[in-house]
């Protein structure tokens, strides 16, 4: 989109020039219109650029009327968002409930194009991801039938069992593409799993406990709470 809209924008730029009778090296870009350098009164804004390319009037000898462009970009290599992720919560040893207190994400995916909709993106991820490791499960019963089929059977969260999600970002451009942004959709699926089961994990090593297998149901946290008490829980 960048490298399309400066093709557009260099477009729009020889047209101004031309109707002001300026060089484009006498023009710059600003608020949101070409000037004429040390002339601020007189330029032309994007939208009456855009007309007198689409109508096609007065326009520099050998330019294509409309103002349109294409662009294909190709990176040299992949890039590398990364982050933390940290969280605490409270299990109830006889109950084998998890409850999540404080949940905080942090993560670089560079330039922020609109920062709203990356904390959204981390928000919802984190949600997805919260949801996979407290509770859902595709489960089959002997024959094969499927028994979590509908939303009736299969856990989702709901959002008095989710915590606020505290977001923060540290900003580090990839030098593979010209805005140096990188990926942020998946941050807080990929990262809310381990995070919550190895809080878990961490919250019950005193009891013995060094391993369960998500989902982190109240029935499996207490099994593994009694069988490294010896008292041999079944999952």
């Amino acid at each position: 989109m960048k490298l399309a809209a400066q093709r557009v924008k260099e477009k729009t730029k020889k047209i101004a020039a031309h109707l002001l009778e300026a060089s484009e090296a006498d023009l710059e870009w600003k608020d949101g219109k070409f000037v004429v350098t040390g002339s601020p009164d007189k330029g032309k804004t994007f939208a009456e650029l855009a007309l007198m390319a689409n109508v096609a009037w007065n326009l520099p000898p050998g330019t294509e009327p409309g103002l349109e462009a294409t662009a294909f970009f190709d990176p040299s290599n992949f890039v590398y968002p990364f982050g933390t992720h940290i969280c605490t919560v409270d299990v109830d040893v006889e109950t084998g409930t998890v409850k999540i207190l404080r949940y905080v994400a942090v993560d670089d995916c560079g330039p922020q194009i609109n920062p709203v909709i990356v904390d959204g993106q981390v928000h919802g991820g984190v949600i997805q991801g919260l949801g996979e490791a407290l509770q859902e499960m595709v489960v089959y019963d002997e024959d094969g039938q499927l028994l979590t089929g509908t939303m009736m059977d299969y856990a989702v969260p709901k959002a008095s069992q989710m915590p606020r999600v505290e977001t923060a970002h540290t900003v580090t451009p990839s030098p593979v593409n010209p805005l140096g942004v990188k990926g942020v959709g998946e941050t807080g699926t990929i990262a809310s799993v381990p995070t919550l089961v190895n809080a878990v994990c961490d919250a019950l090593a005193p009891l013995g406990v060094v391993h369960i297998d998500k989902p982190l149901t109240p029935a499996r946290v207490w099994a593994a709470i009694q069988q490294a008490r010896g008292g041999g829980g079944k999952p």
